[in-house]
C-alpha cells in the first residue's frame, strides 16, 4: 500500500498532480481542497495517499492533509459511492462542514453539494452519522420497546422529519422499528436505520 508519496510537483491541475518520486512520476487525483493548498511548480510535496486497485487499474487518490484522507475512506465505504464520486463531494465543500452536515442529519445542506441528489444525501446520513459522531453514548441513547429512550427516540424522530419523512409517518415507523427490537439496545444510527426500513416498505 502506498500511503505517502515526497517529490517534485511537476504538473497541477484542479483534480490531479503529476509528483516526481525519485525519478518516478506519479499521476495522483486530488480533490479541490488539496488543489488549494499546492505550492507552485517545481516545489517539493508531500501527499497522504489512498491506492484504490481495480481489476484494469491501479487509481492513486492524493490528499494534503489526513482529515481529507479519512473522510475519503469513510465515504467510499457508502453503498454505491465509489472513489471519483467521492472525490468530488470532497471537492464541492469543505471537510469540517461535510462532518457536521452529516453528524446533524442536515439533509437539506447535503443536497446542496453538486453532484449529491436526495438518495445519496439519505444514504450518506444513514451509514455515515454514527461513524462521524451522530452516536450518543450513555445510558440516554438506549431504546427498549418498553417505552425508554426518550431521547433517542427525539433524536432518531429529528432525523428522519429532516429527511423529508412526514412527522406521522416517522413516528409510525420508529414505533414499528421499536417493537421489532424488544429486548435489544439500540442507538440513534440503529433505530433511524430500522424506522427507515419501515418508512419505506423495505
Amino acid at each position: 500500500m502506498i500511503a505517502s508519496l515526497r517529490g517534485t510537483l511537476i504538473a497541477k491541475s484542479p483534480t490531479e498532480v503529476l509528483l516526481e518520486v525519485n525519478g518516478v512520476g506519479y499521476q495522483v487525483a486530488i480533490p479541490l481542497s488539496t488543489h488549494e493548498r499546492l505550492g507552485p511548480v517545481r516545489s517539493e510535496l508531500t501527499l497522504l495517499t489512498y491506492l484504490h486497485v481495480r481489476e484494469d487499474a491501479l487509481l492513486l487518490f492524493g490528499f494534503a492533509t489526513e482529515e481529507e484522507r479519512s473522510l475519503f475512506r469513510l465515504l467510499i465505504s457508502v453503498t454505491g459511492i465509489g472513489p471519483r464520486v467521492a472525490l468530488g463531494i470532497l471537492s464541492g465543500i469543505p471537510v469540517p462542514e461535510l462532518r457536521q452536515h452529516i453528524a446533524q442529519g442536515n439533509l437539506g445542506a447535503m443536497t446542496g453539494i453538486p453532484g449529491v441528489g436526495r438518495k445519496l444525501a439519505e444514504r450518506l446520513i444513514v451509514e455515515l452519522r454514527e461513524k462521524i459522531g451522530g452516536t450518543v453514548h450513555g445510558g440516554e441513547t438506549a431504546l427498549s420497546a418498553g417505552g425508554t429512550g426518550q431521547t433517542i427516540r427525539s433524536e432518531a424522530l429529528l432525523a428522519l422529519t429532516s429527511l423529508g419523512y412526514q412527522r406521522a409517518a416517522a413516528e409510525k415507523a420508529i414505533r414499528a422499528a421499536a417493537a421489532e427490537s424488544e429486548g435489544e439496545e439500540l442507538t440513534v444510527e440503529g433505530l433511524i436505520k430500522r424506522a427507515l426500513r419501515h418508512a419505506t416498505g423495505k
